[in-house]
């Protein structure tokens, strides 16, 4: 059931909708004694916003954002960051500026292109990326020589990395060196690594669906807002093929 003004808002719901961060995360700064509503600072995870309530992050006012999600189809040769020490290009030099506080959600490594959301949803962000939800992702991966699909099952079945088991979910070969990949994680440079494990080397690594959302209009370097057609589709995954 869902929370009606005169209920008031969790408090972890409401610094998620001002765009701090996934309602877990926003758990640790209640904790953390970051959070006060109407000058006093409020620790009660179970504590709730009331309509005309003064609420402060670390002692900056917040405020309900709309909520607002891009799909951004990312270029090679850019940095999943806000802000990169060696002065490398991020993706959020291909958005307009009003966008520049939006979070992203998982990464694509500096040599990956395709599809990454960009939202200041905390619950969406949690929905796409905490494990429990098994949202998948599909990736059309470029080897550096033929694959052989005896090594299939090594896909399916992982690797270990210091993370965890790194495995596939779905493998499917559409050319000598041509591959596609589903995945329901996203451990650093998990594919690349995966590969590494068979010595492989990934030339070019692209994702093109999110859930069930593709998006095969979208140029390189462009964005688009989604609508509530398409947010579903990102954290719906298809059904199987019979």
């Amino acid at each position: 059931m869902s929370e009606t003004p005169s209920e008031g808002v969790r408090l972890n719901k409401f610094l998620a909708q001002c765009g701090l961060g996934s309602r877990r995360g926003c758990e640790a700064f209640i904790k953390q004694g970051l959070v006060e509503i109407n000058g006093r600072v409020e620790t009660n995870l179970g504590a709730k916003v009331e309509p005309g309530d003064h609420v402060r992050y670390d002692g900056k006012l917040l405020r309900q954002e709309s909520e607002i999600t891009l799909l951004l189809n990312k270029p090679e040769g850019f940095l999943c960051t806000k802000n990169d020490p060696q002065n490398r290009r991020t993706i959020y030099e291909v958005l307009p500026i009003k966008f520049s506080k939006l979070n992203y959600i998982g990464r694509l490594d500096y040599n990956s292109s395709g599809l990454i959301l960009l939202t200041n949803s905390g619950e969406l962000n949690e929905k796409l990326t905490h494990p429990r939800f098994h949202v998948e992702k599909e990736y059309h991966v470029l080897l550096n020589r033929a694959f052989d699909p005896n090594l299939t099952d090594r896909l399916l079945e992982g690797f270990r990395l210091e993370e965890g088991l790194a495995k596939a979910d779905r493998v499917e070969i559409v050319g000598r060196k041509r591959v596609n990949l589903v995945l329901t994680q996203g451990f650093n440079r998990q594919i690349r690594r995966m590969f590494n494990k068979l010595d492989y080397k990934v030339r070019k690594l692209e994702r093109f669906r999110i859930g069930s959302l593709v998006d095969y209009e979208l140029e390189v370097g462009k964005y688009r807002v989604l609508d509530s057609r398409m947010l579903k589709a990102a954290c719906t995954n298809p059904k199987p093929k019979k």
